[in-house]
């Protein structure tokens, strides 16, 4: 099984993203290589971040999306705790 890939999705003039910003940081310090952490500036207009916005029905920044393997584990809206985001992910990188 593949790792967890964890999308940020954000925007350079989105104030809660800057305050996600440090904890997805410190996230990435912790779990290492055994997540995938991707951000994804939204308020760039291209045919890539149209195709996200419509996959995962982003209407919201920061928006984070959670998969392994493919599969939608978990999609949350505005800003996420260290501690919250860690919960979910362990289980996975265990699997």
């Amino acid at each position: 099984m593949g790792k967890p890939v964890l999308m940020d999705f954000f925007a350079e003039w989105c104030g809660p993203c800057h305050q996600q910003t440090p904890i997805i940081e410190k996230l990435r310090e912790r779990m290492g290589d055994k997540v995938d952490i991707r951000k994804i500036d939204v308020g760039i207009d291209s045919e890539e971040t149209r195709r996200y916005a419509t996959k995962y029905d982003l209407q919201f920044v920061p928006t984070l999306v959670i998969e392994k393997d493919g599969v939608l584990i978990k999609k949350l809206v505005g800003v996420q705790s260290l501690e919250a985001l860690e919960k979910i992910l362990k289980p996975l990188v265990d699997q």
